[in-house]
């Protein structure tokens, strides 16, 4: 190799670590980017082969190169969130996202997320997350922006209702007393119905008359209730103790819904005598408790997301439901993606086609609510490769500066 074939040589070596050293920097100052994952240089030689003689023993090196970068994958630790959207994955997977005007999908394991204008859950930097509708609890087979605009809980009729009451024993003939009971119609209309009661001469015996505030009663609306001596409920109607069926017409409502049966629940779970709910003690008249299985409509109030991707919506009518299933992505070879900027990445022919799928299963990796997973670069890791660069691209200055010099030398043997 000639002086001069030296010069080239050691510039070959400060070219590539410059360039790596632009790549500790990347790592470095995205070291606090949620989701980044850092990359390593990877370097290899230049060589020429002398043929002398056909000897293979005089290949002579010519420098270096950087060959390109590794993307590595490794986890990133996770930080908490206030944020029901801010998602983590522990394990493998990525996120799918699809820009708002264009097709296709992007990929990223920076999990900020947030609720648009328009009710679709989109990254700060602008795509849609991708996922699938959940109806009645059925998962789609097929991926759809995930979307929550309008997302309201159904109604729910009531369907049997139980009153914990007392009618005071020691109560005089005709006094009256009064149980209101809420109940619900097939359209979530609140309806009061108020029971009467009315305390029957010379026995620990009740009638009682039962009004709709929204609609009629066409059947039970009408009976009596008896206790015995120890003030436990014996009869309803004359007749052992049994649930009893009200039957509320809503026909003539000013929301009409539909005709609506109710179930009083005043017996045990064999329909053969009292649950102790309603008393006839010697204490004053009370009411104590209403339990009932029908509410009313109710707007999103808040959001929740299972380790299976799962996402849940809390309303203001104290259900809960599930809405979407966050999509996952994963690669056979996740470190030949196409780095896009903005934490996504892009299916390259060096990465292999995506394989889809959910959350804890198969070889994808779980989903963490209300946390976000950080950057897996390590900065004393950095460091140390930050001095290893610099060192080396001083060594091969010094191939410049030694070779000047010997060139220098040659130039002055004519004098």
């Amino acid at each position: 190799m000639s002086l001069i074939g030296s010069l080239f040589t050691g510039v070959t070596g400060l070219s590539g670590f410059s360039d790596a050293m632009g790549i500790i920097g990347d790592n470095i100052s995205n070291v606090n980017t949620v989701g980044f994952k850092g990359s390593k240089p990877v370097f290899s030689d230049i060589y020429s082969t002398i043929l002398t003689n056909g000897s293979t023993t005089s290949q002579l090196g010519r420098g270096s190169q950087l060959q390109g970068t590794i993307q590595e994958f490794s986890q990133g630790s996770f930080e908490a969130s206030s944020n029901a959207l801010d998602l983590a994955i522990d394990g493998s997977g990525f996120f799918m996202v699809s820009p708002t005007n264009s097709t296709g999908n992007f990929y990223t394991r920076a999990g900020q997320f947030r609720l648009n204008e328009n009710g679709l859950v989109q990254a700060i930097t602008g795509e849609i997350l991708q996922g699938s509708k959940i109806t009645n609890g059925v998962v789609s087979s097929s991926t759809t922006d995930v979307d929550l605009a309008g997302v309201q809980s159904s109604p729910q009729a009531t369907t049997s209702f139980t009153l914990g009451a007392n009618l005071d024993a020691s109560s005089t003939a005709t006094t009256t007393f009064t149980s209101p009971v809420t109940v619900f119609n097939s359209i979530g209309t609140a309806d009061t119905l108020s029971i009467q009661w009315t305390k029957v001469a010379s026995s620990n015996q009740w009638t009682y008359q039962i009004t709709s505030a929204e609609g009629t009663l066409t059947s039970g609306a009408s009976g009596s209730v008896t206790f015995d001596n120890s003030g436990n409920l014996t009869q309803v109607g004359g007749s052992a103790v049994t649930d009893q069926t009200l039957v509320i017409n809503y026909s003539a409502a000013s929301s009409p819904a539909a005709t609506q049966s109710l179930t009083w629940d005043l017996a045990d779970t064999t329909n053969a005598a009292t649950n102790g709910k309603l008393t006839g003690y010697g204490a004053p008249s009370n009411n104590n408790s209403v339990v009932q299985d029908g509410y009313t409509t109710g707007t999103l109030v808040g959001l929740s997301t299972t380790s299976n991707g799962k996402i849940s919506g809390l309303f203001n009518n104290g259900q809960t439901s599930e809405l979407f299933q966050v999509a996952l992505a994963d690669f056979l070879a996740p470190s030949g993606l196409t780095r896009q900027g903005q934490n996504l990445f892009a299916e390259s022919n060096e990465s292999g086609q995506p394989t889809q799928g959910f959350a804890n299963t198969g070889g994808f990796g779980q989903i963490v609510g209300q946390t976000l997973e950080l950057s897996n670069v390590d900065l004393a890791e950095q460091f140390v490769s930050m001095i290893q660069t610099q060192q080396a691209f001083q060594a091969n200055a010094r191939i410049i500066t030694t070779t000047d010099d010997l060139l220098t030398e040659a130039v002055n043997l004519v004098r």
